[in-house]
């Protein structure tokens, strides 16, 4: 069965489920296909690399970008799933000007007792930036500005998401002693419990890998040693992956046969948010590594109108815990009418002030108004807690 057919066949499929994922099948998907690459300047472990201070001239010319942009697509895509932008800040000034700015909110924020969870890794000597993109914006404008003047991190973001992209960012540090991070998959989906994932038709976990792209800038050399991050090449390949990722005959695979490269200041790597991959264990004695992590997301995933459903939630609540009370609605109608009005998705929101306690992703609006409901919480307790929960996720 070729590459079509098995993606045919995949999508055939209308759910998936965590019991069905097959090792065989995953392994069998990470092949390398051989197929030439006209813009790499070298392959490394299986990963495309691309100079793009020798591709400046490309990058400058609308037809040649074009076609760059279709390589790096299929790379994304089809490909090894992970490629590197060497030298994607050929001068790295604004790399030192946004350290020692991200270093200040490091600072500050210890002093202020905020601990910046990490949603894959073990704590230890880790720290964490959340809206590190608003923070930089607004504490350094002019930095902010030459950091993202640069026409490589636009190229592959249009390559994968088309315009009108929206980039968000989060920085990341790991010191000396600090843990490796478990083998994952990323947002969408890979923000999801097993038990929600498996409740999303088969085609939509094929459709969120195109919904983001995620990256990392260099902001330090990081060699080996220090963990760049482990990249599973192919395995973005896999339909079933989000689901996979967790277990433990998966993971284990995964750091049997992951690979590293390492990377220079200003050096970036991007990849497909499906690829299994890890951030590495830092077994240096001196070596800060930190890495600006981007995420940058498609314009499409977007409503049409802007409702104000706190209120809305608000207005039916009382109706809906006297439906409940006197057994006039059954709770897969109420469920129903709970996913008219709430706010079913917990992004975006402001990590800083609503962390992903217990798990990989806040509490959504529909949860809490479902956890009131089965609580038989008085309307005017569930208002107070609708209320806080919209100010944690506020963004100012």
């Amino acid at each position: 069965m070729n590459q079509h057919e098995t993606h045919v066949a995949d999508l055939g499929r209308q759910w998936y489920a965590e019991r069905d994922c097959s090792l065989d099948t995953f392994v069998s998907r990470l092949r390398d296909d051989g197929n030439p690459l006209r813009f790499a300047c070298d392959v490394r472990q299986r990963i495309p690399v691309y100079d793009c201070q020798a591709l400046q001239g490309a990058l400058e010319d609308a037809e040649q970008r074009a076609q760059l942009q279709a390589e790096w697509a299929y790379v994304l895509r089809d490909g090894a799933g992970v490629l590197v932008l060497e030298r994607a800040y050929g001068n790295t000034q604004p790399v030192d000007e946004a350290t020692a700015v991200f270093e200040s909110i490091i600072r500050a924020e210890r002093e202020q007792g905020a601990s910046g969870a990490d949603h894959f890794a073990k704590a230890g000597a880790n720290d964490r930036i959340w809206n590190a993109q608003q923070k930089l914006c607004l504490e350094a404008p002019a930095v902010f500005v030459d950091y993202f003047a640069n026409l490589p991190l636009m190229a592959i973001c249009e390559a994968w998401l088309g315009p009108c992209y929206q980039m968000t960012s989060q920085v990341n540090v790991v010191r000396p002693g600090g843990a490796a991070q478990e083998a994952h998959r990323d947002y969408h989906l890979g923000f999801q419990t097993i038990e929600e994932a498996q409740r999303y038709p088969a085609h939509v976990h094929h459709v969120s890998a195109y919904l983001t792209l995620q990256g990392a800038v260099a902001h330090s050399d990081m060699p080996i040693e220090s963990g760049p991050t482990k990249l599973l090449p192919y395995s973005q390949r896999y339909a079933e992956g989000y689901l996979a990722w967790r277990r433990s005959d998966f993971r284990a695979y995964f750091e049997a046969h992951c690979v590293q490269l390492p990377l220079a200041k200003g050096d970036a790597l991007f990849f497909n948010p499906a690829l299994f991959h890890a951030a590495g264990a830092n077994r240096t004695a001196d070596v800060q590594r930190m890495a600006n992590l981007l995420q940058v997301s498609s314009a499409m995933g977007r409503a049409m109108e802007a409702l104000e459903r706190t209120s809305m939630c608000e207005a039916i609540y009382p109706v809906l815990r006297e439906r409940r009370m006197s057994g006039r609605l059954g709770d897969a109608a109420e469920l129903a009418v709970i996913a008219s009005c709430a706010e079913g998705y917990p992004f975006p929101t402001n990590l800083d002030r609503d962390p992903p306690v217990g798990g990989l992703a806040p509490e959504s609006q529909q949860a809490l108004m479902q956890r009131a409901l089965r609580e038989r919480w008085e309307p005017g307790r569930f208002a107070e807690a609708l209320r806080a929960q919209g100010a944690r996720r506020d963004p100012a």
